[in-house]
């Protein structure tokens, strides 16, 4: 089973968007799904159809903070192959709560490496939705993680921002989980009208070489409709062009699992 992290700290990137539709390219595979909603604006539990304003202790507040067990939250969506543990407004709590605990990075891993251990855990991949922060939140991540998935907005000053995200990673491997990749970075809200698209996506490729995923995710009005409906693209409007690319992108995400035995 991978865990990886959709990461970016900055907000409005696609990282959510980039979740739940990888999520279901995934499951329309034939993957076993589990996404976990770590942003304490539950916006990956709304996009699959679920609520954000249910009991805490029913969502991955209640794991981290040690009333539930992680099978007992875990929820199927609506969309075979996909399940999910939900998260709402009081996750952003947290940090504040465990502020006396030496060991509080660890403890999703805690968690879902016992939850892994039971032979209950039977998902191909987890996806963890991380929040627009370097915040402990995202730490308990990195942590957890075997590697990312970074969205990229292809605009100004997004290259900036990856760069001190870079740093945090590698602050990350060396302390707490050196095995800790970057799977790859995923381009964002490209718009081929625009000159300042095709110049970040030069700036990064001549930087990041093969780490940059050849599928490019474009602007797109279904895109950003779908989540209002509380469903993936892929499933709201298949033939639209923001499907039409994360298909592309998961067919990559999976031959990059061929290309390199299964360790990204």
């Amino acid at each position: 089973m991978k865990i990886i992290s959709i990461i970016n700290q900055k907000g409005g990137v696609g990282k959510t968007t980039t979740v739940i539709n990888l999520a279901a390219g995934l499951a329309l595979q034939k993957k076993k799904v589990l996404v976990i909603d770590l942003d304490p604006q539950g916006n990956a539990t709304t996009g699959l159809g679920l609520s954000n304003l249910e009991d805490s202790s029913e969502t991955i507040y209640g794991v981290l903070n040690g009333t539930k067990s992680l099978p007992e939250v875990i929820k199927h969506t609506e969309f075979k192959n996909l399940d999910i543990i939900t998260s709402n407004v009081d996750l952003s709590g947290l940090e504040a709560e465990t502020a006396g605990d030496n060991e509080r990075a660890f403890i999703l891993k805690v968690k879902l490496t016992a939850f892994i251990n039971d032979s209950r855990a039977s998902y191909d991949y987890m996806l963890i939705d991380c929040p627009p922060s370097l915040s402990l939140l995202t730490v308990m991540a990195l942590v957890t993680s075997h590697s990312l998935v970074v969205p990229l907005q292809t605009e100004f000053f997004a290259l900036e921002g990856l760069t001190q995200l870079m740093k945090t990673i590698e602050r990350i491997k060396v302390s707490l989980n050196p095995k800790l990749k970057i799977r790859g970075i995923l381009l964002t809200m490209y718009d081929k009208r625009n000159k300042l698209s095709s110049q970040v996506e030069k700036e990064a490729r001549d930087y990041f070489k093969e780490k940059v995923y050849l599928t490019i995710i474009p602007r797109n009005v279904r895109l950003s409709e779908a989540p209002s409906h509380g469903m993936p693209v892929l499933i709201y409007d298949k033939s639209c062009l923001g499907s039409k690319s994360y298909f592309s992108f998961t067919d990559e995400f999976i031959n990059q699992e061929q290309l390199i035995g299964g360790d990204a």
